[in-house]
């Protein structure tokens, strides 16, 4: 009876190709990992997305959805951020579906819409922005909107063709990052406005469909992602060491915020130097720079400073900051740790501008001369 070929086993057999795959080429050469410092991130890259691919899409269901966070402290993705939790739910473009919850204060919350990520595929682009201006919220930070269904002056979200996915952004400002804390939620709850009964119990033939989504979303992070240098980049996006680009709002782009504007590029660093960036936080609802590794995962920041946010910046006496990206502590203010990490990405969010977004400024510093300076 083992040994009887099922749809459900076909499906694991092939997730297991996948991750083959994904060791043979996406974690090497192929896609320019070439020592052991960068493959071990690669592996560990992988065994997030594998994560969450299991976490979100094996049994996702857009008949009955619920809110699931799409990272933590230890599953990182996507650029994640320190500062803001994440949530994401499948829906269908044809179903109308009710969203109630309270913002946890969060200093900006929104709504996206991702069209083209069911069956755990990638998003193909990013559609329409619901954000905290755009609902009402009552004195005990409670609120209620509508996906789709007839159209309504407010508190209403239509779903275009092909949207299957909503991305709920919630972004703090604090002193410590937020999303240290296992503890910290954000409550989220969605049901179709028509009611959707049971589904049916799970079968050789449903469980190959999970398999199957989990497969897809490990493909669609991994080996369906251009390789190093193939990839038109967005004109916010450097790839030049210690130098940031004009910053830019990210249009369309697939899991991107509308309403943010970004920045984005590598820093290098020597063992016995420091990156000094200097600049001016804009007037706007938030703003941060954060360290990834390349691929845009965040350093550990449940143990180490490895971001900034206006709460935890010393600002100089004419209101500009410097932060002072280094591998040990320099003993100045606004110390990134970088991990001793001597490349990695540096990733500028700011969150609903009032005025020109300044472009951040790199200089690079020999550590004893910092210090000296302090």
């Amino acid at each position: 009876m083992s040994d009887t070929p099922t749809a459900s086993r076909a499906a694991l057999r092939g997730l297991i190709a996948t991750l083959q795959e994904v060791e043979d080429r996406y974690c090497g050469e192929e896609w320019g990992v070439i020592d052991a410092h960068d493959g071990a991130d690669c592996v560990r890259s992988v065994m997030n997305t594998l994560e969450g691919g299991l976490f979100l899409m094996f049994d996702s269901d857009p008949e009955r959805p619920f809110f699931r966070p799409i990272v933590t402290r230890t599953r990182k993705m996507l650029g994640d951020n320190p500062d803001a939790l994440y949530y994401t739910t499948p829906i269908r473009d044809d179903r109308a579906y009710r969203v109630w919850g309270n913002t946890s204060r969060a200093v900006y919350l929104s709504f996206t819409i991702e069209l083209g990520s069911d069956e755990g595929g990638y998003s193909d682009q990013t559609s329409g922005v619901l954000r905290d201006t755009d609902f009402d919220i009552d004195a005990d930070n409670n609120f209620d909107v509508t996906f789709g269904g007839p159209p309504r002056d407010r508190n209403w979200m239509a779903l275009p063709k092909g949207a299957s996915e909503i991305v709920v952004r919630c972004y703090f400002e604090e002193p410590t990052p937020a999303a240290a804390d296992p503890t910290r939620i954000v409550p989220l709850h969605i049901e179709p406005v028509e009611p959707i009964g049971p589904p049916a119990r799970w079968s050789d033939e449903s469980v190959a469909a999970g398999v199957d989504r989990v497969t897809n979303f490990v493909r669609g992070r991994t080996l369906e992602q251009p390789k190093m240098g193939e990839r038109e980049q967005p004109t916010w996006v450097s790839t030049t060491p210690n130098l940031f680009h004009k910053p830019e709002t990210p249009g369309d782009l697939a899991f991107s915020a509308f309403d943010a504007v970004y920045a984005m590029a590598p820093y290098v660093l020597g063992p016995d130097e420091a990156l000094l960036v200097h600049g001016r936080w804009p007037k706007c609802r938030f703003a941060s720079l954060a360290l990834w590794n390349r691929f845009l995962q965040t350093y550990d920041y449940a143990h180490r400073p490895v971001s900034r946010n206006r709460a935890n910046t010393t600002l100089e006496a004419d209101g500009s900051f410097r932060l002072v990206l280094a591998g040990s502590d320099p003993g100045v203010a606004n110390w990134i740790d970088t991990e001793g990490r001597p490349f990695g990405m540096m990733f500028f969010r700011f969150f609903l501008a009032e005025e020109e977004v300044e472009t951040p400024r790199c200089e690079v510093m020999k550590l004893a001369d910092l210090r000296a300076a302090g």
